[in-house]
């Protein structure tokens, strides 16, 4: 199993800033106007982005919003989600909004997402005093773990966001455990039955949990059983059914095929990288790199850019 958190997470993030603000840093979330809506800058974060990070995978978002209070223009918001702790984070908040201010000479707020296990790590300031200079910036840290035992509180909560948080504790929780994980899937998929979500938001949010917490395929067969199940009895077919088990494991076997006829045994190398795309157009992209590519480095480099989002 491999849980892809970056895609999830910035695909959260864009259908529910307002719900996740309000959640996890619900003083800025008060001091924005929300009736004039958010939009995502990702085009212009790429542009600010270090030199040195391009082509790494944080999951980082910026997007404009209006303040309350009727201060006169728009702000930035820069978030970072970052899922394990890294001694170089500080740093690079603190980059990311000094370059973002630079760019656009509007206030600039980070916040950062500590999606990591590690209980201890709480960044949430970088800078320096040098010869009565002072530069600094000082962030707030939203802990995820600081929600574990309260999983029922995030179940039944109204907050769609909060289905979001909950599937990427119980997706760490769960790691190896695959059974556990599917108990805790299924719940979650009929607390959006069960809560009276509009048939958008069970779409989405389902589509959250299920990238999430991946099952293997025995247990994936089950779970959509049991999806079936679910609608038959809420009698909300919100979620179509796809046939992506038996889909992907005929795309995983064509690609087994091909990289071992086309490139031997050191294409058989590359197959565990592949399977941990888990979604059926990242894999075909792969497929069609295979039929098109001279040299092994160029699935490669398709695998890389599938597993990045980038496309091929």
């Amino acid at each position: 199993m491999s849980t892809d958190y970056d895609g999830v997470w910035k695909e959260a993030l864009d259908e529910y800033l307002d719900a996740g603000l309000a959640l996890l840093f619900p003083a800025a979330h008060a001091e924005v106007d929300w009736s004039r809506g958010y939009e995502s800058l990702d085009k212009e974060l790429q542009q600010i982005a270090p030199e040195s990070e391009v082509g790494k995978r944080y999951v980082d978002k910026l997007y404009k919003v209006w303040r309350k209070d009727g201060t006169p223009g728009w702000i930035l918001i820069h978030i970072e989600v970052q899922v394990w702790p890294d001694g170089a984070f500080e740093e690079r908040m603190f980059v990311y909004n000094y370059r973002a201010y630079d760019r656009v000479r509007r206030p600039v707020a980070s916040l950062a997402v500590l999606a990591d296990e590690n209980p201890k790590w709480r960044p949430s300031h970088f800078g320096w005093t040098a010869l009565g200079c002072t530069h600094a910036l000082t962030f707030p840290p939203a802990k995820l773990l600081d929600f574990r035992g309260a999983e029922e509180a995030l179940m039944v909560s109204a907050n769609p966001f909060a289905k979001v948080v909950l599937a990427h504790l119980k997706t760490q929780e769960t790691r190896g455990d695959p059974a556990a994980r599917h108990l805790w899937k299924i719940r979650l998929v009929r607390a959006l039955y069960e809560q009276g979500l509009s048939a958008g938001d069970v779409r989405k949010l389902f589509r959250f949990i299920d990238w999430l917490m991946d099952l293997p395929l025995t247990l994936d067969r089950v779970f959509w059983q049991q999806v079936r199940q679910v609608q038959e009895e809420r009698k909300m077919p919100f979620i179509t059914t796809p046939q992506r088990v038996g889909r992907l494991e005929g795309l995983f076997e064509g690609i087994r095929v091909c990289l071992k006829i086309k490139f031997g045994e050191a294409g058989l190398q590359l197959v565990p990288e592949v399977e941990r795309l888990y979604e059926a157009d990242k894999v075909e992209a792969v497929l069609h790199a295979i039929e098109a590519a001279s040299m092994l480095d160029d699935v490669r480099k398709v695998v890389a850019a599938q597993s990045a989002g980038q496309g091929p």
